[in-house]
């Protein structure tokens, strides 16, 4: 509530014409007159008014308010004030209690002038004594974690919840000792009938001030906000920024602790964005609530403060531990507030635990969940889905889905950024030249985003012909020649480009080629998961119902459910379809569709490109390039003419921690092509022909081991990711990601704009498709 509103309330009290607020310039005789006449008149009435007097807000239950502060001398406990004032339906101070903090003169002035320093150098809402009534004087709430009881049991006002407490505590212990009450079962005892109407729906919105938690797990993440804008109290050492600070240097000396001073933190979680960082991956801003969760709590849309206090609560807790499922039994012992308002933040934590499970911010990866500690409750369970399609995505979702109870730790090694530049003479490349050539490739791409900012999709060109048409106005212009070696270098790096498009420049829009760079990217390293994918994609797969050898040829979703046959005639009826095939057989039209695919859907389709590019694997008997590439993770070939560009141009030392000699090389482009109608043993010749060039001063063994991809030519791949032709938009990955009746769903990289071409793209895509499967 805002400041100026809680002046008029108190103004408007003041004018009260109750017997306790006569006319001040009635002079003593007639006050004594007035009083008289009213006990003459009415001395029933006069004398119940003197009893009690009702809270002041309207609409509170509360018809006899009890004080709950008890500070003042004269504290007015359950019998008559002057005023109540109102903190929640069933929490009231009385006006004596009220002056015992605020007056000047009285005894807990200092302590509430103390508490209001602290607020006001750590905070930005206003510290009125309401807030400090609410933060320091309420009394603390605890559930009974017996089985069979759960009762909510009000504390006393001088005990400090904990944490710990929370966790253990039973009816009759008493807190901090291991003493419990003697007599009777103390379970038995009745609730406070209070509890009872938290959970009303009225009873938030008559809740004067928003809860603020103390000592929350998310305060170390979090040190750059002001608390109170999310969520925590700025009264707890946990959440005070840097002291005796001018205000306009406030935002710049408090920065949050990087994720790796957090005690169980990974240093690659960056769970919420820092003030004045770029945008990154998978992050949330913690001070405000996005559209989806709008959409799903509209009823914290003007105050979302109780919303983003366990909303960043819950994410801390997952990142601090992600290896284990987070439940709400878990989260509610780190919810630590004073009042009646800790019943609701426990009830509401378990709906904001339920929402961000489904959406797949927490408790999703290759989490392991027993049959009967299913991550949803039991109104989701009631859906039967078929996945087709078993790569990254369909095995996410499949994931995610058997997790959420509906039918249905790897080592990593932090890539280097050097990159030597070999050629075939077996020299390496003077650094400066590659630098050199970098910065004239990327300033030609400066001059493509700026060309393409006023251009539509109509007036689309190549990328490959934009770029040459660039190259040859620079050329013109400035009057620059490079030598030989410098346009192989450049070569080179137009390889790289190839290889991030998955496809010939000729083909790839120069308007929409980098659209996802629109979007905040990950954070963190490069890195190399040693083990490979397959470790990822075995654990994912792990206790799932996955069908092998059955190809779909229909999906028919014209009837109430879906049926989906195989091409040996087997039907498979389901309430739900996700469709996780590869773009290139969704172009082909290897799955039939009843109706057939909308038309927006089927343009969308075939406005993107199926990129090729494939790989070969060489194990060696022992490491000879060591010597020469000194600790690289990866050294580049310099292409001897244009014609060989993207044929081996980049070997990747896939083990670095040197237990085994194996290479990997990748072939992009126009490459692609030139090997296609080769052999295995004719692409390793190739390939060995090429080492023996670049490392021409040593012999080089044959490999033991070797291994072509040829993903062109899988019959249900065909492709190894996707890109945007020339005249298409990014759009079209989030056509692809749109679902037909709530029925048909599809996942992959190619319906993730913001993350194409990836494993991870395509996983989360799969998360994404599980979340709105779970929702439907």
């Amino acid at each position: 509530m805002s400041t100026l509103r809680v002046r008029a309330k108190k103004k408007a009290a003041s004018f009260d014409q109750s017997s306790d607020s006569l006319p001040l310039r009635s002079s003593g005789r007639q006050v004594k007159k007035k009083v008289a006449e009213v006990a003459t008149d009415d001395d029933d009435d006069a004398s119940s008014e003197k009893k009690y007097r009702k809270c002041e807000k309207a609409g509170c239950t509360a018809t006899c308010p009890v004080c709950f502060s008890s500070a003042a001398e004269r504290c007015a406990k359950n019998g008559y004030t002057s005023r109540w004032y109102h903190l929640s339906c069933g929490e009231h101070f009385c006006n004596e209690c009220f002056d015992h903090y605020y007056r000047s003169h009285k005894d807990g002035y200092e302590k509430y002038a103390a508490w209001k320093r602290i607020w006001t150098s750590n905070g930005k809402c206003e510290p009125s004594p309401k807030a400090f009534m609410a933060d320091q004087q309420l009394p603390y709430w605890v559930q009974c974690t017996k089985p069979d009881c759960g009762k909510w049991r009000q504390l006393t006002k001088e005990i400090q919840l904990t944490s710990q407490m929370a966790q253990t505590y039973q009816c009759g212990s008493k807190p901090n000792t291991s003493v419990k009450t003697e007599g009777s079962d103390q379970c038995s005892q009745p609730e406070d009938l209070r509890v009872a109407e938290v959970s009303n729906h009225w009873w938030y919105s008559m809740l004067i001030l928003p809860p603020f938690l103390k000592d929350s797990v998310a305060a170390p993440l979090l040190s750059a906000y002001y608390p109170d804008c999310v969520g925590m109290s700025p009264s707890c050492t946990s959440t005070n920024r840097v002291p005796n600070e001018a205000s306009p240097e406030k935002a710049e000396h408090c920065k949050a602790l990087p994720s790796k001073f957090v005690p169980g933190m990974n240093p690659y979680f960056q769970p919420f964005y820092q003030p004045n960082e770029c945008g990154k991956a998978l992050c949330v801003r913690p001070d405000v609530m996005e559209l989806d969760e709008l959409y799903e709590f509209p009823e914290y849309s003007r105050d979302p403060t109780m919303y983003l206090a366990l909303r960043n609560l819950i994410l801390a807790l997952w990142y601090t531990n992600c290896k284990e499922a987070l439940t709400p039994q878990k989260c509610t012992h780190h919810i630590i507030v004073r009042g009646l308002v800790r019943i609701r933040c426990v009830q509401e934590a378990e709906r904001i635990l339920y929402f961000m499970t489904r959406k797949g911010l927490i408790n999703t990866g290759v989490l392991s969940v027993g049959p009967d500690h299913h991550l949803l409750p039991k109104e989701y369970h009631n859906k039967s889905v078929i996945i087709v399609g078993a790569g990254p995505s369909g095995l996410a979702a499949a994931r995610q889905l058997h997790n959420f109870g509906i039918k249905l730790g790897f080592q990593m090694h932090k890539l280097g950024e050097r990159c030597d530049l070999i050629q075939e003479s077996g020299r390496i490349t003077d650094p400066t030249i590659d630098k050199r050539m970098d910065f004239h490739f990327n300033a030609i791409l400066d001059v493509v985003s700026e060309w393409r900012k006023d251009k539509t999709q109509l007036q689309d060109v190549p990328l490959g012909e934009k770029i040459q048409e660039i190259y040859k106005a620079f050329i013109q212009e400035s009057g620059i020649q490079f030598n030989e070696l410098e346009e192989q270098v450049l070569q080179f790096h137009l390889s790289n480009l190839e290889y991030a498009c998955g496809s010939n420049l000729n083909q790839v829009s120069a308007r929409s080629w980098d659209h996802n760079e629109f979007f905040a990217q990950f954070a963190g390293d490069h890195t190399l998961l040693t083990p490979g994918y397959s470790v990822i994609i075995e654990k994912l797969a792990e206790g799932l119902d996955i069908r092998l050898k059955f190809p779909v040829r229909t999906i028919d979703y014209s009837g109430e459910d879906v049926q989906v046959t195989t091409i040996d005639g087997t039907v498979w009826t389901a309430q739900k379809v996700l469709v996780t095939v590869p773009l290139s057989l969704l172009q082909k039209g290897a799955i039939q569709f009843n109706p057939p695919l909308p038309e927006r859907k089927t343009k969308a389709i075939n406005s993107l490109g199926a990129g090729i590019i494939e790989k070969i694997a060489l194990e060696f008997p022992y490491r000879f390039w060591d010597s020469k590439i000194q600790g690289a993770d990866f050294f580049g070939h310099v292409p001897p003419c244009s014609s060989k560009r993207g044929l081996f141009a980049v070997f990747y030392d896939m083990d670095p921690q040197g237990k085994c000699s194996v290479l990997m090389s990748v072939i992009t482009g126009e490459a692609v092509a030139s090997i296609k109608n080769l052999d295995d043993q004719q692409v390793l010749q190739q390939c060995m022909t090429t080492l023996r060039e670049l490392f021409k001063e040593q012999e080089i063994p044959d490999p033991v081991n070797f291994f072509v991809t040829r993903w062109n030519t899988e019959p249900w791949i065909q492709m190894a990711y996707s890109f945007v032709k020339t005249g298409g938009s990014g759009e079209a990955y989030d056509i692809l990601a749109e679902d037909i009746q709530g029925t048909i769903f599809f996942a992959g990289e190619a319906t993730n704009r913001h993350f194409p071409q990836t494993v991870t793209g395509a996983y989360l895509s799969g998360v994404r498709e599980a979340s709105k499967i779970a929702a439907f």
